[in-house]
Order: C-alpha cells, then structure tokens, then sequence
C-alpha cells in the first residue's frame, strides 16, 4: 500500500491555521446556542412559537448581506440554515411529517426548509402528513403541491378542504429523477417502480430505453427504490439520495423530459402553531372558492383583482364531487393581505364567492 506524501512545512502550517480556526468557530458556534438557550427558555415563558421561518430569513440575509467572501451568498444560507436548526433543536425540537421513507423528494424540500436538525415522521402519503399535523402528530407537514410538468397534485389541494391546516411557507426544487436498481445495467429491468408523478415526467425516456418495462405506481419515489433493493428485475426512479439510502446503483442520470423540472411542497401547519407572518415584500396569498352556478361568475372573480391592482398566479379547478358539476377554484395572488389593495380586492372577492378559504400567506420561495 503507498503512503501518503510526506506534507510540506507551508501546508503543515496552512493546515495547523485552520484546526485552531475551527476550534474557534466551535467554540463560538456553542457560545451561539447557549443564547438560544436562553431565547428558548423566554418563549416558554411568553408562550410564542419557537419557529419562525420569517426570523431565519431575516437573519441569513443579514449574513449574506454582510458576507465578504470567498464563500458564495448560498453557501453562507446553507452553513447558517443547519446552525439555526440546530439551535432550534435545544430551544424545541420540531416535528415535521414528510413523505416517506428516506430518501424522497419531500424529505429532501424539508431538510432544506428546517435543516438537518429537525425530527422527520415519515408518512405513507400526503393524505397521512395532513393527518398527522390536523392532529398534531407533527408540528409541521410538507406537502407536494405542484410540478412544473404535470401541474397541480390533485390530492393535496383536496385535502385543504377537509383539515385546518394553513401553508406557512414553500420549498420550489429543482427535480432530477435518476434510474436505479441493484445491478448497473437497464438489462433485465421487468418492472419501473416510482410515484404517478415521476413516472408520467420520465415517460419519454422510458419509452424509449425500456419500452417493455412494466410501470407500477407506488406512493413515494423512495418506496420505489426501496422495492427496487428487493427485487433485481425491478428499477426505481429516485433522487441520488435514495439511492444512496438503499445501496442501489444509478444506471441512468436525470432521465426526467424536461431539464428544468421543478416542483412546489408546501409547509402546513395548524393556525395555532404558526400564524400568519408578516409581509416580507415577496409573498404569495393562496385561496380556495366557489362561486354560485351562473353565467359569468367565473369571470366576475378576476374583476376585484383587476380593479385593485393584484397579480394572479396560479389558477386550478376541482370538482366538487357532489353530482351537480360544482367546482372548486384555487387560486395564487401576488400579496399579502396587510397591503391595502390586496386586503380591498379580497373583500370584493369574498362577496362573490358561495364557498371562501385563505389557505394562507407566505413568502415566496427562492
């Protein structure tokens, strides 16, 4: 076995500057969560809630403000996020439910939102995050809500309506789906499990490169690269960190259609928990209405935002399921409600709904 060679006197030096360099930043790292300690401990007494997304923006902004480099701007957010976090957990763990197991997407728009230091439920469905946090299971929920794709996740928006959940934050990522299996080969490969959703955004490659390959719905992507462990004829299509997770080889790299595949989660929780935050210049005011069945009252919907000055998003319909082609209408607007018009257009717009649900405000993701 060769040996490493012997470092010189510069880099010996160099090296020694940065172990007492991190001792230091140890050191001051822990000063910091002594403080927030102690910002905990006040909580506890003023009975306010120990996260506040709208706190650790302000504060890595701050940071990045007031960076002078080398390090770049996201880097710094990421180092300061996972130190918030890990505060956080002394002040209160935070128990947040994603989609399970290890390894999806949702696990990964989580981690990103609350750092490495929250305590993740893992959850068979999205249906079963919306219940752990109406119930409080959880803290916090993060749900899939929309892909750049395939639009909107119809069940999520469902269960909007039957919890009293609110959205208190979004997580947009950047989506790269990856082949993976026990063997590093697309030979033999009978059965491609993953979500609806990733099968449908990957179906052009498949049809290509495994035509004949079943592909079978499962509810996560890492549930389908965790059947793909078990089972040597299977695939799954799974982000690098699933794979990692079950020990599976990526055959194929970022085989989604479209190269700028995104998707939207949402973070819910129950009003009580987290309120509304206020403006931070860039948010985003997500309802759900109904209007009464006649001519023109979809239409009449955009007049107050019209008339007020307010940019709307996002437009969806669902089906009301009660048998006489009623709809329900989620809508995206540009606001917060604390702006003067945004407050004024959605009072016109109330009046004209039969049905009126804010599910909530909160700053656009970056």
């Amino acid at each position: 076995m060769s040996q490493e060679p012997q470092a010189s006197p510069e880099l010996l030096t160099l090296r020694n500057q940065i172990d007492s360099l991190d001792r230091q930043l140890l050191e001051l790292v822990n000063q910091r969560a002594r403080v927030a300690e102690q910002v905990g401990e006040l909580k506890k007494l003023e009975g306010s809630a120990f996260f506040r997304p709208d706190r650790v923006a302000q504060v890595i902004e701050k940071i990045k403000s007031n960076n002078p480099g080398p390090l770049k701007g996201a880097h710094v957010a990421a180092i300061w996020r996972e130190i918030m976090s890990a505060c956080l957990a002394l002040e209160s763990p935070q128990r947040v439910a994603v989609l399970g197991p290890t390894g999806t997407f949702c696990e990964e728009a989580a981690i990103q939102y609350f750092g490495g230091a929250a305590d993740l439920m893992y959850c068979n469905s999205f249906e079963e995050v919306f219940h752990a946090t109406a119930a409080g299971s959880a803290q916090y929920g993060v749900v899939g809500v929309e892909n750049s794709n395939e639009g909107v996740v119809t069940r999520s928006l469902d269960m909007f309506l039957h919890t009293p959940c609110h959205v208190v934050g979004e997580v947009s990522m950047l989506i790269r789906h990856n082949l993976m299996r026990t063997s590093n080969t697309l030979d033999g490969v009978e059965v491609v499990a993953a979500h609806p959703q990733a099968l449908a955004q990957c179906q052009g490659w498949l049809s290509k490169h495994l035509p004949h390959a079943e592909r079978r719905p499962v509810e996560s992507n890492a549930e389908g690269a965790r059947l793909a462990a078990l089972h040597p004829n299977w695939a799954g299509i799974a982000s690098e960190r699933a794979a990692q997770q079950f020990g599976l080889h990526i055959v194929s790299h970022a085989i989604q259609d479209d190269a700028y595949n995104r998707t939207r989660f949402a973070v819910i929780c129950l009003p009580h928990t987290l309120n509304t935050a206020p403006p931070s210049g860039s948010d985003c005011t997500s309802l759900v209405i109904s209007v009464p069945n006649k001519a023109g009252a979809v239409h009449d919907l955009l007049v107050p935002l019209k008339k007020h000055g307010v940019s709307m998003t996002r437009f969806e319909s669902r089906p009301a399921r009660t048998g006489q082609w009623e709809y329900y209408f989620y809508i995206d607007i540009e606001g917060h409600p604390a702006q003067a018009n945004v407050a004024a257009a959605l009072q016109e717009l109330q009046g004209l709904c039969a049905f009126y649900k804010v599910l909530g405000t909160y700053p656009v993701s970056k």
